[in-house]
């Protein structure tokens, strides 16, 4: 454990930011909610008519256990609908953080240069561990003192208290088995991939044991057990001891782990490649998509599963938002024919941004590339920085399209099981690919960024917070216009309630194409980055 302390201080130096960030947003989110509720659901008839919607098999798997239907006060109603959905955010968090200052640090080789000095081989592990715990109990403790202090009826200081800690438990979860993952692969994103699809299934079993009668594969989820606390309605604070039992199995399993495999190496042997590559990975655009093809397939298929998710209860929102009235208003503001149209165009817009999650991560990676040194060999042959960077630009640009549409197709088939009415899945695939030149911009955005300011590349992320922010929350909470006239996102017709408009897509393209011109432009005129 030599150099522990000196690895810990490193740490949260790099994450000066990024951390407060996290929690930040986390706890702004979380409070601004809790208010949401007390003001939309603020009479017990309200209440009732929200247990009411609530209490079916797929309002439960979006929320959680039925339990918390019996005494659904403002307390339980955050418990129910938001503690699991905070939980998987809190456990990205975690992951993030001990992939970065775990695997990461070995991959560029960082990690075997500080290991020739006096640090211990378990040394960057714990730091990483210590990180994450002191990042997930800050976040706890704000919560606790946040939620305690906003004075709504039926959120206690003791059940605040209980939902604090609550996330800090599943986040200490998941940053166990990162530390599990990172041993088991060679590189960060394999690792981070991996403890992303173990969060992707502890929500799955969540959902799938709470919709059921017994709710039995609920515990088997730590996302599960946090909300089988039932805080603000009984504050059981055993499960917590689950999650903590589990979070120090999975550490001790690291650093176990840790023991049995080189620096900079894997548990799990790589595969050798094959004797000859294909045509295709010897051009920019063959070697992008492979590059690209992990992080594709993930955002596809939880993009699929998210829109399925949302319209296996479109045939019920009618009855789910007509006793809401800030609600009512914001669909009505979209337009449409019913309720259920407008209530798509809203889901649109979350599935859109989640979409440009992607795209960003997807357009910076030319920058990863560039700063680990790996963009330098490349670009020494003949290969221009336009085609190189192109590359990444195209993949990104035609993957975020890719995602829209199974994010459509997930909609369509899940709400035309729903309501019964077939034709919504061409109107949600369409719906959902008017979002297209939206992403576009974004990508151009990241490329102008990428070319003219690598170091402020990050900002990009602003794009899709914004559209998030003012697109999804603005609509309830009645932003000005101009706002949303800020974000491309605002610009596209809010299909399927909405009429087709081509004018605006058209411009979007025309600015997306504009963008990535004067971004690469920017690349050609600048020094490469190299560590």
């Amino acid at each position: 454990m030599a150099g522990t302390g000196t690895l810990v201080r490193f740490a949260l130096r790099r994450d000066r930011v990024r951390l407060p960030v996290w929690i930040l947003a986390l706890l702004l989110g979380t409070l601004s909610t809790a208010n949401s509720y007390a003001e939309l659901y603020g009479t017990p008839e309200d209440r009732a008519n929200a247990v009411e919607t609530m209490g079916s098999p797929a309002g439960l798997a979006m929320s959680g256990p039925r339990h918390y239907l019996d005494d659904y006060t403002s307390g339980a109603m955050l418990g129910h609908q938001m503690l699991g959905f905070t939980a998987v955010l809190v456990g990205l968090m975690s992951v993030l953080v001990i992939t970065r200052h775990t695997r990461a640090e070995e991959e560029t080789g960082r990690a075997e240069l500080l290991r020739s000095t006096v640090v211990g081989r378990h040394a960057h592990l714990a730091a990483a561990l210590s990180v994450a715990a002191l990042a997930n109990l800050v976040l706890g403790l704000l919560l606790a003192l946040g939620l305690g202090g906003l004075g709504i009826d039926g959120v206690d200081a003791g059940g605040s208290l209980l939902y604090g800690a609550a996330h800090a438990a599943v986040g200490l979860v998941f940053a166990g088995v990162a530390a599990v993952t990172a041993q088991l692969t060679a590189h960060a994103r394999g690792a981070t991939g991996t403890a992303l699809a173990v969060i992707g299934a502890a929500y799955v079993l969540r959902a799938a044991g709470d919709s059921g009668e017994n709710g039995a594969l609920s515990w088997l989820s730590p996302i599960g057990w946090a909300q089988r606390t039932y805080v603000y309605v009984d504050d059981d604070w055993w499960p917590l001891l689950l999650c903590l039992a589990l979070a120090a199995g999975c550490a001790a399993t690291g650093f176990a782990l840790s023991t049995r495999r080189d620096v900079g190496a894997g548990i799990r042997p790589q595969k050798p490649g094959r004797p000859v590559a294909s045509p295709a990975l010897g051009t920019p655009l063959g070697l992008a998509l492979r590059l690209h093809r992990g992080m594709l397939a993930g955002f596809g298929a939880g993009l699929f599963l998210m829109g399925a998710m949302y319209g296996s209860i479109l045939g019920q929102a009618e009855d789910m938002l007509k006793d809401i009235d800030q609600l009512q208003e914001a669909l009505e503001r979209i337009g449409g024919t019913g309720i259920a149209e407008a209530f798509a165009s809203m889901v649109m817009v979350v599935l859109a941004v989640v979409a440009a999650v992607y795209v960003v991560m997807a357009a910076l990676r030319a920058r990863a590339e560039e700063t680990a040194g790996r963009a330098e060999p490349l670009l020494a042959t003949g290969l221009s920085r336009g085609r190189w960077a192109g590359s990444h630009l195209a993949v990104a640009m035609g993957g975020g399209t890719l995602a829209l549409l199974v994010a459509g197709l997930g909609f369509g088939i899940a709400g035309a099981a729903s309501t019964g009415d077939g034709a919504l899945v061409p109107r949600l695939v369409g719906a959902a690919l008017a979002y297209a030149p939206a992403l576009w911009v974004t990508v151009g955005v990241a490329a102008v960024l990428f070319g003219w300011f690598p170091r402020a590349s990050a900002a990009a992320w602003i794009v899709p917070v914004y559209a998030f922010v003012v697109g999804y929350l603005g609509q309830i909470l009645r932003f000005p216009g101009w706002m949303n006239n800020l974000s491309p996102f605002g610009h596209v017709p809010r299909l399927p309630a909405a009429d087709l408009d081509w004018t605006p897509l058209l411009v979007l393209t025309l600015v997306a194409a504009g963008l990535v011109w004067l971004g690469l432009a920017g690349l050609r005129r600048r020094d490469l980055e190299t560590k």
